[in-house]
């Protein structure tokens, strides 16, 4: 009995400790039921602002610590550990500081080359992109990524854009620098990867960097006296018109660089990264992000869906990125056996649909998807930390505080935010599309495009909401929900993505009007059943007296457009319709979409294994619907 009675008191808990473990349990009921993501908003932001503090530490003791300056660190502290596998390649972090000083040192003593100066990069995916990057970073150059699948006239753009000092160009890609050499500014330098030359007055580098001493450039030609100084152009086809650079400082990178360590990866992670390197997507938040974490990187020449899983397999791949298409292609690889069986944990992207979403989940494992949004350019970014199927993020008070932005009402007719009687946009009410804008202010800057003051004032909204406020506008309509989620909607303008790329409907107009036979071409981009984004479409109108020649279409477009460019389908019209303020109508055409059962203008589709342009018949259509037509 007297156990029982040294039990007993055990059981009499005083009053007061009932209820606070009552209010305990009901504040975590009613925390659950009307604030189900408080404390996941919470790790969020705290991790945000810690990352923001560190910076800004560092900043108010003077010292500006770079991504490259880390990258230097990490080479000297755990110079084994592998940061870059290619074709089954180890390059620890000590070859590749080494070998990007190589490149520093071919530079600094052939080049004449001075700090600020910019220097475009043409080349694939392979470990010397990063090494000359990296090389060029450690003289203090700008260096401006180039979109390998632009070709011709586009790539003549772009270079004279940023105006470099040098074009260094990729082995395997001498046959776009033979079509832009003979236009080339004769005031660019020209090197190419390789170890001997075809080309006059062209540099080879190859045979320098092997001859070059592996010692590092002196400090001070890299340091960054500024965060928001610029230190890369990222070629970006905005809403319209020819691709435009971007302007990316050392504060973008390092926020984007942050990205991987957001959603949770550390040191120990292992990042595949198939998406091409002139991507923000895979330099900043891949390579980048590798750099935050100290962890390994595999890198591949071009995707393979076929090679995906084999290869995460392969290098114990644990964190993978993605866009939209590349997990739809995906999907479409067929089922085999042991799918589920990887180490892949973390899946970060954006553009994913929510029933590729789901597909993806079902069929391969539990992989969680870290879903993003932002532009290369813009001054905003959304996580979504939670996992939500089909949301870009999340927003709440705190987040609106430190990153304002609004969702305001759009005219689509007249192409321009709606203003009230007296002058000032309108918020949408949530459950409501309305074009996403984002306040510029000190700690959210824009930066623009590299010589283009006309680009970067069209990007920029003034007296927005009252006087004198300046606001970044994205160019793309968002959805907010009850629950704060934020959706991506539609791209507003000439702009439509296609294979993970932004298609500018004005740069193919331009080529295609190039053909004598051609008076006007309308471009826009129409909606395939089980595709992301939306495929080309162009709409022609033939000079008199004239009939089209779909050798010569199809041989021009080939020419002069990136793959991703090239319209999928062609409609012949009489007459081209014009909006109230002069300017060609897409909407009806879109809604129209390539039906030719219920258009009756001639309809042409691009068939890839024909290489031509063919009629579009309702067979045709009904393969392309069904699958059996690989776009």
């Amino acid at each position: 009995m007297s156990g029982w009675d040294d039990l007993y008191p055990l059981t009499m808990l005083p009053s007061w400790a009932a209820g606070a473990a009552a209010g305990i349990v009901s504040l975590h009921l009613i925390q659950k039921l009307l604030f189900p993501y408080f404390w996941a908003d919470l790790r969020y932001l705290v991790k945000v602002l810690t990352y923001g503090l560190r910076v800004e530490m560092y900043r108010l003791q003077g010292r500006i610590v770079t991504v490259l300056d880390k990258f230097v660190k990490l080479a000297e502290k755990q110079p084994h550990k592998p940061f870059l596998i290619y074709e089954g390649k180890v390059h620890t972090y000590r070859d590749v500081d080494r070998r990007s000083n190589r490149v520093a040192q071919v530079f600094l003593q052939h080049g004449a080359l001075k700090k600020g100066d910019t220097v475009a990069l043409l080349m694939g995916n392979e470990p010397d992109f990063i090494h000359v990057w990296f090389g060029l970073a450690k003289l203090g150059c700008v260096v401006a990524f180039l979109n390998f699948n632009v070709r011709s006239r586009s790539l003549l753009h772009c270079v004279s854009s940023c105006k470099p000092k040098i074009l260094v160009v990729g082995a395997d890609l001498l046959g776009r620098l033979e079509e832009i050499l003979p236009n080339l500014q004769r005031d660019v330098g020209v090197w190419i990867m390789t170890k001997d030359s075809a080309f006059p007055s062209v540099h080879t580098l190859l045979d320098k960097i092997e001859d070059a001493s592996e010692d590092p450039v002196p400090v001070n030609r890299r340091s960054a006296n500024n965060l928001k100084s610029s230190v890369l152009y990222i070629f970006t086809s905005g809403t319209t018109g020819l691709p435009k650079a971007a302007v990316i400082s050392h504060m973008q990178i390092l926020k984007g660089a942050a990205g991987l360590w957001a959603f949770g990866a550390t040191a120990e992670d292992i990042i595949y990264i198939t998406l091409p390197l002139y991507h923000s997507a895979a330099s900043l938040l891949g390579i980048g992000g590798c750099i935050e974490l100290g962890a390994t990187c595999v890198l591949k020449k071009k995707f393979s869906a076929s090679q995906f899983w084999s290869d995460c397999k392969k290098y114990n791949v644990t964190v993978i990125q993605y866009i939209g298409e590349l997990c739809r292609y995906l999907c479409s690889q067929p089922v085999k056996e042991g799918e589920k069986n990887h180490k892949v944990r973390l899946a970060v992207g954006n553009g994913v649909r929510n029933d590729v979403w789901r597909e993806f989940l079902d069929r391969f494992g539990a992989v969680k998807i870290c879903e993003f949004y932002g532009a290369t350019e813009g001054n905003i970014c959304f996580m979504n930390h939670t996992g939500k199927i089909g949301s870009v993020g999340r927003t709440n008070f705190f987040y609106k505080l430190f990153f304002p932005f609004d969702l305001i009402k759009y005219d689509f007719q007249k192409d321009e935010p709606i203003r009230n009687k007296h002058g000032w946009c309108e918020k949408v009410k949530k459950g409501e599309a309305g074009l996403l804008i984002s306040k510029v202010n000190a700690k959210n800057p824009f930066f623009g495009y590299a010589g283009n003051k006309r680009h970067t004032e069209k990007k920029l909204l003034h007296e927005v909401f009252k006087k004198g406020d300046l606001y970044f506008n994205t160019g793309d309509l968002m959805v907010q929900d009850y629950e704060n989620f934020l959706y991506f909607w539609d791209r507003i303008g000439d702009t439509f993505r296609w294979k993970g790329e932004n298609v500018a409907t004005t740069e193919v107009s331009d080529v295609i009007v190039m053909l004598d036979f051609i008076q006007e071409a309308n471009v826009y981009g129409v909606s395939v059943p089980d595709h992301e984004g939306k495929a080309g479409m162009a709409s022609l109108i033939l000079k008199q007296n004239t009939s089209l020649d779909l050798e010569q279409m199809y041989k021009q477009v080939v020419t002069y457009l990136p793959s991703y460019a090239c319209p999928l389908f062609l409609r012949v019209q009489e007459k081209m319709e014009m909006t109230g303020t002069f300017k060609q109508q897409k909407f009806r055409l879109v809604d129209e979409g390539f039906n030719p059962s219920t258009i009756t203008d001639p309809l042409y589709f691009l068939d890839n294994s024909k290489k031509a342009y063919v009629m579009l018949t309702k067979e045709v259509h009904e393969m392309i619907l069904s699958g059996k037509m690989k776009l």
